[in-house]
């Protein structure tokens, strides 16, 4: 691995794609399981699996965002057009949405935050694993992963919580630089030599 410049290369230049920014193709079926089956290759104390996926694909993503945007009408009423549209297209900007949803709970060895950071690290990795079989990808949340009255919509079960949705498809649109944290700004040095 330390010599493997291709990964090196790939972890210099890694981008996410905005989802409104993805179209057809996506992954098809065999695709996507074999991205799911990489991505379970996670740190996971005490072989738990303490993470699910739901996949969602095809005219499915159309009625979950009508069924979206009711929830968030009835919340907030006054919508303006332009967030309605983006309410109603939530799971449809990308031709596959992928759910990670966190089972971590109580462990009598395992602490609950060590389930959760595996959960994240799947996210990653499907990113990562998208990304490798030529695919954009990209990790959102969005309001409804933190609202319950969305996750029986969204098949998710009570004691779930959602560690993110990751959006897969193509692009025409180049992966554009951000600005990234200097390490200055990020590491702090404990011992060794200067």
């Amino acid at each position: 691995m330390k010599s493997d410049i291709k990964l090196i290369d790939y972890l210099g230049v890694r981008r996410s794609i905005p989802a409104f920014q993805m179209s057809e193709p996506g992954p098809d079926k065999t695709e996507i399981e074999e991205i799911l089956r990489l991505a379970s290759r996670v740190p996971d104390h005490g072989k738990l699996a303490p993470w699910r996926f739901i996949v969602y694909r095809g005219e499915e993503r159309a009625r979950i965002g009508e069924e979206l945007l009711k929830l968030a009408l009835a919340a907030k009423p006054d919508l303006s057009e332009e967030m309605i549209q983006v309410e109603r297209t939530r799971f449809t900007r990308a031709p596959v949405v992928v759910a990670v949803v966190s089972k971590a709970g109580p462990h009598i060895k395992i602490p609950e935050w060590e389930q959760l950071m595996s959960a994240g690290a799947v996210c990653l990795n499907i990113i990562f694993a998208a990304n490798a079989h030529g695919w954009v990808a990209n990790w959102l949340t969005e309001w409804f992963a933190y609202d319950e009255r969305a996750y029986g919509l969204l098949g998710v079960n009570s004691g779930e919580k959602i560690a993110g949705f990751i959006h897969m498809g193509s692009t025409t649109f180049p992966a554009v630089e951000r600005p990234r944290p200097e390490l200055a700004e990020t590491v702090t040095w404990v011992g060794g030599e200067a």
